[in-house]
């Protein structure tokens, strides 16, 4: 039986994580116990392998310690993945980190949902919370 070359390489599974994004900024919180939920509908990035446009909607939903993000700042690092090339399941986890550090949020979940390319659906979830991470 001839072995099938591997078409999904480790430099398509790393694209696009370590690029340069721009900074989520943040400004004073003033209330707790409450949170936030960020849509944005109009998510594109392009898939490492293939070059094609991934579409979705990025859904955050956040409970805000000392201070909350900025949404036009947000929005200009979400454009950034415009043109990258990174796997759904990293633009996901990317987000994650990149909140957490921009303003040590109490939790955040963030859910993307992409639409379906060759009739396959995907819905990536990935959370952080300060009890987790202890």
């Amino acid at each position: 039986m001839k072995k099938r070359p591997q078409e999904y390489t480790e430099e398509h599974a790393r694209a696009g994580v370590d690029a340069p994004l721009p900074e989520i900024e943040t400004w004073p919180n003033q209330y707790s116990g409450y949170e936030i939920e960020i849509k944005i509908p109009e998510f594109t990035s392009v898939c490492p392998r293939t070059g094609l446009p991934d579409h979705g909607t990025i859904t955050i939903t956040y409970v805000p310690d000392k201070v909350c993000l900025e949404l036009k700042s947000l929005k200009m690092y979400m454009l950034a993945y415009r043109n990258l090339g990174i796997f759904q399941e990293n633009v996901v986890n990317g987000f994650v980190r990149d909140i957490v550090k921009a303003a040590r949020p109490v939790s955040v979940t963030v859910v993307g949902e992409f639409t379906p390319r060759g009739g396959v659906y995907s819905k990536i979830t990935a959370s952080w919370s300060r009890k987790r991470a202890r």
